[in-house]
């Protein structure tokens, strides 16, 4: 017998390839699990999204430092903590107005927002396959969340808050895959996140009465919300637009909305429909055929 031979590494640009996508799926998965945290946090919805970003900084500076803290602030770094904020600031009016279906349906826009604003603000260019792609995902979130989906007229601006909301979250990917040109990922979101958390304490000072949690219960929550969606999550998203355009990562949100669904199911013993099954698969479908493609070698 022959001893087998070792296994071969990957090629360097393979092998951060394979770690963005790790890092998108992480991602989608931290985030998803949001709401899990929000709901025992004990504190109103826009108190807990400063505390998200809030108790993020310290580990977040500690993360830029080994990043190498001290570039230069740049504009789309400004940029993104401003987009993130307006992202939850209108996520929670529109849970707020209309029914909690239209604002996760029409904040899966955000990928439509970002392959148009790919070419027309950043320079990269949407090839056919991530514009199939995002169809059968949108596809996918109807079916996954539009069985409990209604129009009524009383519910017009909170469905036009959730639409402004999936403009700020596409916003968000585009600044962010263009910081990430020029800004490692952990110095980008202690920055960003420095930003949204300013923005956001005003708005829960001036819209909120209690900032504080109850119980150690709901500031436990509070913590994981900070450490795993925004940390994790958000740090995951920030390494993957390092390594992958802004239109294929931008379908996170897809993900995120059938991590959460799953979620739903284990925690909270939500019924899963066989409709929003097929959603599940169609939106995971949709991400296999938006995914990039390796460029065929060329002779020099």
């Amino acid at each position: 017998m022959t001893p087998a031979e070792p296994a071969r590494p990957l090629p360097a640009p393979a092998a951060r390839a394979l770690a963005a996508y790790a890092a998108l799926v992480g991602g989608a998965l931290a985030m998803g699990i949001s709401p899990v945290f929000v709901r025992f946090a004990e504190v109103g919805p826009y108190t807990s999204a400063f505390w998200r970003v809030g108790l993020a900084l310290p580990l977040l500076w500690v993360w830029a430092r080994l990043d190498g803290g001290s570039a230069p602030w740049r504009p789309a770094t400004v940029v993104a903590g401003l987009m993130f904020a307006g992202d939850l600031f209108f996520w929670h009016l529109a849970i707020f107005n209309t029914t909690m279906a239209n604002a996760t349906l029409l904040a899966t826009l955000a990928p439509v927002w970002v392959a148009l604003g790919s070419s027309l603000l950043i320079g990269e260019r949407v090839d056919r396959a991530t514009i199939f792609g995002i169809v059968l995902c949108v596809a996918g979130a109807v079916a996954l969340v539009g069985a409990s989906w209604s129009f009524a007229p009383e519910r017009l601006l909170g469905d036009l808050y959730g639409i402004v909301t999936s403009v700020f979250f596409g916003g968000y990917f585009l600044a962010v895959r263009v910081a990430r040109r020029t800004t490692p990922s952990g110095l980008l979101l202690f920055r960003s996140s420095l930003v949204t958390a300013v923005i956001l304490l005003v708005a829960a000072l001036a819209l909120e009465d209690d900032l504080w949690p109850a119980t150690l219960a709901g500031a436990g929550a509070l913590f994981m919300l900070a450490f795993v969606s925004h940390v994790g999550g958000q740090g995951l998203l920030a390494y993957a637009l390092g390594h992958l355009s802004a239109a294929f990562s931008s379908l996170v949100i897809f993900l995120e909305a059938v991590a959460a669904a799953v979620l739903g199911w284990l925690v909270f013993s939500e019924a899963l429909s066989p409709l929003q099954a097929v959603g599940g698969a169609t939106i995971l479908a949709g991400i296999w055929i938006a995914r990039p493609r390796p460029r065929p070698l060329t002779n020099q």
